[in-house]
């Protein structure tokens, strides 16, 4: 940890030496400078391993390298050659490891053995694996109903090892699977079937290269996915307009120097990616796209009434759609002084805006977490899903909606059966191959698990992958229901937060990472993952593995069934773990769309998992593409309180979920804390406050309970009115738990009512 505490402002272009610069001097703090940079040669190619960071696609035709800073991160972070081992543990108390820094707890190293936490000593002693598995095995098997188990998955795990995991908590009795995607594209998932009948994009990384106008609501590519830049970057070299709505003025939306390119490189320039970048108010983009909307309806009723070309794409319309109608009249009755003010935006800017909408004759809506951690999340997607609709930008090559998901997997594991509410097609196709009936009642999301946990009503947690305890809202309640367990599981290859907030009882189980060889009984295995755009490929492994100990992600599956179902099984858990061509062939059998499966991942690139919706087949209850309301502007509920701010979370720059590579933000400045909150000087002013102020922030609760994080530094950012943000999972404890989504669930951590008051102590954080 940096003992330099400073905010200094960046000018650089995201990209470039400064990232280079960066990765390797990860590369040399985790001790694989050369390692590292071997490794890094084989991801994200046809014959290598799939990038544990983000899901952004590969190119068709790779360069000689196909990654950027924050993925670079992610494998030398998994390639260290810090070890957390046995001694480790020995010699430090679970009590004394919780008062780290979540970034030192991850930079002690792979973990090496299995472990179990003993009480007695407060610590983590190491176990066998059978008495691993026994543990997990003789907690299940006392639960007097299945349904008190939660079945996490994290989206690095491979669509093996999901497919596995399902299978094994359905035939055990419950359709609990909370899952990461809950907490992020969850809105998307449920918002945009109801719209165009998939819960999927439906592009194509190539589309870059033919749209003529990207828009990008929400989302900052240069940090979540910086790959997506050389298409960015492509796009606005070749002339497309890029116009970007987000609360900051991201660096990597306004210029990019591409390290694959020389003469960026050597001549210290840089792309300008954005045409325009309109910085939003939190919780203001329903209001912009309303306002987009509105402009192109009432530019549409000019053209008619004057018999010129319409603006609308109305053979589109008429031949796919149905409720155009109603959206027009809901869209000419808003009024522009309500969506300015919502917005935060003027109506000259909108309408400049809608502008180059209405003359591209392609153009891409690319969406992140800004849209969907909302209150009404669901109906942000369908916005964006009307705004696509009007012009008829679906369909059709470089036209369409890109949601920008996170994690490496996270919807391959969705398309392969992770789901508290499964169909019953998909339930029907797995009874008739396995020879068992699997439970039909839905169970728990993230929030309805933890609400369950709160309540007592749960007793064992197993999760595969990820950091939850870090991830979830309003900690005060959820910590403690979570040390209220009679037992918590993590599969996991680094100690994490998760580990330290624990039940009664506690395993962590260390399993191979994306980069390292896996062999099973039949010999060298690869996995397969989904990326963002739909595409499913193999990812295999070139690195020894950090620890004889270890076990793949489907052979820990396999091990937790076969202890706990025993000879009542009537799955091949061994034959499985010994071949995972053997569970792609389960899963052609179980889901029909991955027909073919061990075939076509052996093609260099993988394949394409159509997008009914890109093919204009519209599978909705209505049997056509939906236009869908809006009622108000308000993503988020309103807020009577003069003082009030909206809060959005956001990470930093050196930052991949709640994985910390340090503890600096380069773009915005920020370097050896994160202890801090961006607001405009004029917020501050407002406040009596002045830069550098210590703050404590309370959630505008409306249960009566007080949500606090305290001595928050503040930072004078360019930041929209009423609107500020800080670090994410910092400021989670004030993500009330029924903040989120009616629909989907998802909780509203891009849109918390706070104020701030000077903190009592104006001592500094060590």
């Amino acid at each position: 940890m940096s003992d330099r505490k400073i905010i200094r402002r960046y000018d650089e272009p995201a990209g470039g030496w400064g990232a280079l610069k960066a990765l390797g001097a990860h590369l040399v703090e985790q001790g694989v400078a050369v390692k590292g940079a071997i490794t890094l040669g084989r991801m994200n190619q046809p014959d290598g391993f799939d990038c544990p960071g983000c899901a952004w696609p590969d190119p068709k035709h790779t360069s000689s390298f196909e990654f950027c800073e924050n993925g670079g991160k992610a494998v030398a972070w998994e390639a260290t050659s810090k070890r957390c081992t046995p001694e480790f543990f020995a010699a430090h108390s679970v009590t004394e490891l919780s008062a780290w820094h979540d970034y030192e707890l991850e930079m002690v190293g792979r973990l090496t053995h299995p472990m179990a936490y003993d009480a007695a000593s407060d610590r983590y002693l190491p176990v066998t694996w059978g008495e691993a598995f026994a543990t997990l095995a003789r907690h299940l098997k006392a639960l007097p109903d299945p349904n008190m188990a939660e079945f996490y998955t994290s989206g690095r795990t491979s669509n093996e090892a999901a497919f596995l995991y399902q299978l094994f908590a359905r035939e055990y009795g419950t359709n609990n699977f909370p899952d990461c995607s809950n907490m992020c594209h969850e809105a998307t998932s449920v918002g945009l079937p109801l719209s165009l009948g998939v819960g999927k994009g439906t592009v194509l990384l190539e589309d870059f290269d033919k749209t003529s106008c990207i828009f990008i609501f929400g989302q900052n590519p240069g940090t979540n996915s910086p790959r997506m830049m050389t298409s960015l970057r492509n796009a606005s070299r070749r002339g497309a307009s890029i116009i970007s709505f987000n609360p900051f003025r991201e660096r990597a939306l306004e210029r990019f120097q591409s390290p694959q390119n020389p003469i960026e490189m050597a001549t210290l320039t840089s792309t300008p990616i954005s045409s325009r970048l309109h910085q939003v108010r939190v919780g203001g983009d329903v209001a912009v796209l309303k306002g987009l909307m509105k402009v192109l309806v009432e530019a549409d009723d000019r053209a008619r009434a004057e018999n010129e070309i319409t603006v609308l794409d109305r053979d589109f319309i008429r031949g796919h759609t149905i409720g155009i109608e109603a959206l027009a009249a809901d869209l000419r009755a808003t009024r522009w002084d309500d969506i300015e003010r919502r917005s935060g935006l003027s109506r000259q800017a909108i309408e400049g805006a809608a502008h180059a909408y209405r003359n591209a004759e392609r153009a891409i809506v690319v969406y992140g977490m800004g849209i969907t951690q909302h209150w009404r999340g669901a109906q942000n997607v369908q916005q964006l899903a009307n705004l696509v609709l009007l012009r008829g930008n679906i369909g059709r090559e470089g036209a369409g909606l890109c949601p920008v998901r996170g994690h490496s997997n996270v919807q391959g594991d969705r398309t392969v059966g992770i789901t508290e509410i499964p169909t019953t097609e998909f339930l029907d196709r797995l009874e008739r191959r396995f020879a068992f009936t699997p439970p039909a009642a839905h169970g728990h999301n993230v929030v309805t698990a933890l609400e369950a946990m709160v309540k007592g009503e749960v007793k064992i947690f197993v999760g595969m992958g990820g950091n939850i305890v870090a991830a979830i809202p309003d900690w005060q309640a959820t910590h403690a229901a979570f040390r209220n367990l009679d037992l918590t599981v993590h599969v996991s290859t680094k100690l994490n937060r998760s580990h330290l907030v624990h039940g009664r009882e506690a395993l962590i189980l260390p399993c191979l990472g994306r980069t390292e060889i896996d062999i099973q009984a039949t010999g060298p295995q690869s996995i397969s993952v989904e990326d963002s755009m739909s595409m499913v490929h193999a990812s295999g492994g070139l690195n020894t593995p950090a620890s004889e100990h270890l076990l793949s992600e489907p052979a820990i599956v396999a091990g937790m069934a076969r202890a706990t179902l025993g000879e009542r099984s009537v799955v091949d858990w061994e034959g499985f773990a010994a071949d995972y061509d053997r569970i792609r062939d389960a899963i052609e059998d179980v889901i029909p769309i991955l027909q073919g499966y061990n075939a076509r991942i052996r093609v260099p690139g993988g394949f394409h998992l159509t997008s009914t919706a890109r093919e204009r087949i519209w599978t909705t209850a209505s049997g056509k593409a939906n236009f869908l309301l809006f009622d108000g502007l308000g993503e988020d509920p309103a807020e009577d309180d003069p003082d009030a701010l909206w809060l959005t979370t956001v990470r930093s720059h050196d930052q991949y979920n709640t994985t910390l590579y340090s503890l600096s933000d380069r773009y915005r400045g920020v370097h050896g804390r994160r202890d801090v909150l961006f607001i405009s000087p004029q917020e501050i002013e407002k406040r009596g406050l002045k830069h550098d102020d210590r703050v404590d922030l309370f959630t505008l609760s409306t249960d009566g309970v007080e949500r606090v994080i305290r001595n928050f530094m503040l930072v004078p950012y360019a930041f929209p009115a009423g609107s500020c943000a800080a670090y994410y999972p910092e400021t989670n404890p004030l993500v009330p738990l029924y903040a989120h989504d009616p629909i989907c669930f998802t909780p509203s951590s891009k849109g918390i009512p706070i104020r701030i008051v000077r903190s009592s102590s104006a001592a500094e954080v060590a």
